[in-house]
């Protein structure tokens, strides 16, 4: 499955977001996958972020990282980064962005 999320960067805190993701720690990348990503691209325009994961399931995805030390001191990390963010624990399987048209 594919899901589109959206996410939006505190003006102050890009170099920093970007840094971070140029060393995402291993053990996260592994847990990932491991949950069953395939994929995971992130775009950016100005302080917006638009992310496309492709995933066997996005519910069991989430429930896999929740409790994961590597994943909780990420989100924490990026919590400070973020204006907008993807709240694993409250927004759950269905916090993608609709579909609107697919060719």
């Amino acid at each position: 499955m594919r899901v589109a999320l959206h996410t939006r960067l505190r003006p102050d805190r890009i170099a920093e977001y970007e840094a971070a993701h140029r060393d995402v720690p291993a053990e996260l990348v592994a847990a990932i996958r491991a949950a069953g990503a395939t994929s995971w691209t992130i775009w950016r325009s100005g302080c917006e972020l638009f992310h496309l994961l492709e995933c066997e399931d996005y519910a069991r995805l989430l429930a896999e990282l929740e409790h994961l030390p590597a994943n909780i001191t990420w989100q924490e990390r990026m919590g400070e980064l973020l204006d907008i963010s993807h709240d694993y624990s409250n927004a759950g399987a269905g916090a993608g962005l609709p579909t609107v048209w697919e060719l």
